[in-house]
């Protein structure tokens, strides 16, 4: 298992990280400030008296800036999920999800073989070691 999971990471752990930071890019375009919206654009966005949005619909004001880094939540979202690169691109993000859940239970599976050996072998020490 240890063999395995080395081997992935270091094949895996490219994709990982270029996800990882496409990932953080797009949530902090999306929370980046937005500037005050354009009055004319805003009343040229208002709905005409007696508007109702209807029921099921998602009716919200004009969007603020639409402009610098929040117009490229978009490109952020299609380099994170891999969308950019055609279905190659998709199988890769969609393998590296899956390498994750397989990190995860591997390296948890590797450390608790360490601690029960360690423990079998009455090692001082608890779940943690120094």
């Amino acid at each position: 298992m240890r063999k395995w999971h080395r081997w992935l990471s270091v094949f895996f752990g490219i994709f990982m990280l270029w996800i990882a930071a496409t990932g953080v890019l797009s949530q902090l375009a999306v929370l980046w400030p937005a500037g005050e919206p354009d009055p004319a654009a805003a009343m040229a966005a208002t709905p005409p008296e007696g508007f109702v949005c209807p029921e099921g619909w998602r009716c919200s004001p004009p969007r603020a800036d639409t402009g610098g880094i929040r117009s490229m939540v978009g490109l952020f979202h299609h380099l994170h999920s891999g969308e950019s690169f055609g279905p190659i691109g998709t199988a890769i993000s969609v393998m590296s999800g899956l390498a994750l859940i397989f990190f995860a239970i591997s390296g948890l599976w590797l450390y608790l073989q360490m601690w029960a050996n360690r423990r079998k072998r009455k090692l001082k020490g608890g779940m943690f070691w120094k």
